[in-house]
Formats: C-alpha cells, structure tokens, sequence
C-alpha cells in the first residue's frame, strides 16, 4: 500500500476549515486578495465568495475545505474537494500568490490525493482539470502521478477572451496503492 512517508516527509497539511462559521471572514479574504488567473472566476469578490459559502459550495454532502499550511511557510493555500458522492472526486486548488512557481503544487496534490484515498474508500479516482496553458500545472499532475485522460477543445471560458481547452488528469486508487502510473492508448481506434 501506498505511503506518504516514503521518501521526504510532506511540510504540507490540510487543516479542515469551517467556511460558514470561524474561518468565513479568512476565507473571503485569501479569495478576494489573490488573483487566480487560471479559474473561470480570475478575481472573486466579496459577495460571490458570501453567496457561495451561504449556498454550501464550500462544505456540504458533495464539498469540503481545507486551508494548505506549509511546515516552513505558514498558510499558502485553499483546497476543495468536490463531488465527494461520487466514486471521482475532483478538487480546486488555490495557491496565494506569493507561494506560486515555487514546485509547492505537488506536495499539495500528493497530500490531497492521499487525503481522498484514505478518508473516501468508494474514491476509485481522483480527478483535478486545468486550463491547457496552466503548464505548471498540468506538469505538477504528471509528477503526481495522475495521467492525462481527457482534452475538451474550447471548453474552458474565458472571461473577455475566447475559450481555451479544459485538460482533465486522474490518478486511480490502484496505482496510488502501488506507485505506478496505469497507462492506456489514446488512439484506440487508428
């Protein structure tokens, strides 16, 4: 079975957060103070991030939270994982600015991934999805082990732009139990 403590120990935890109640004003803040330029939604403001807390998009049956905290660095981040409920969990991942283009995405991933796999037993994969010209991030995917599945042209919108592929990565639990990567042939039918 797979084990996080192999190798370098992980300087990153998920501290569970608690959007509607002690951590919402922290919440609103890190969202609305960083610009995520590779969301749908760039720059949050505040009353988007109060309605979406009040309708549960942050905890709920199909959503939880957590706040990234680094060993070395303080608080770097923002995780949700999303539709809990089903046997593909997928996840949001938002790094404060000043923690960015550092290689910090893949110890979140890795610990994210292991959260999904050890707390969820009907989790059979663990998606995330990113924009085709997020590079680092789809490279952080392949360092984690996820492998590239699905290529949606123009299906990720751009605010005041044309729309751009939306690139899908996914890890099953196999191959995060054995540390190897399950490949498949793209051109199945060639």
């Amino acid at each position: 079975m797979h084990s996080p403590t192999i190798g370098a120990p992980s300087a990153v935890t998920l501290t569970r957060l608690d959007p509607a109640g002690d951590d919402r004003e922290e919440l609103v803040v890190f969202m609305t103070q960083n610009a995520f330029p590779f969301h749908m939604v760039p720059r949050p403001d505040r009353a988007r991030v109060e309605r979406l807390v009040g309708e549960g998009a942050f905890r709920d049956d199909e959503n939880d939270s957590y706040w990234v905290d680094h060993a070395g660095l303080g608080r770097i981040g923002f995780l949700r994982l999303e539709d809990l409920e089903d046997d593909t969990p997928m996840f949001d991942l938002r790094l404060a600015e000043e923690f960015r283009g550092r290689g910090l995405a893949s110890e979140v991933v890795r610990a994210a991934t292991d959260l999904v796999f050890r707390r969820f037993p009907a989790a059979r994969r663990f998606e995330g999805q990113t924009r085709e010209d997020n590079v680092a991030m789809r490279r952080t995917f392949l360092r984690c082990g996820f492998l590239k599945e699905a290529h949606y042209r123009e299906g990720w919108p751009v605010d005041g732009g044309e729309p751009v592929a939306s690139v899908a990565y996914a890890i099953l639990r196999r191959d995060w139990e054995s540390g190897t990567t399950t490949p498949f042939v793209w051109e199945d039918l060639a």
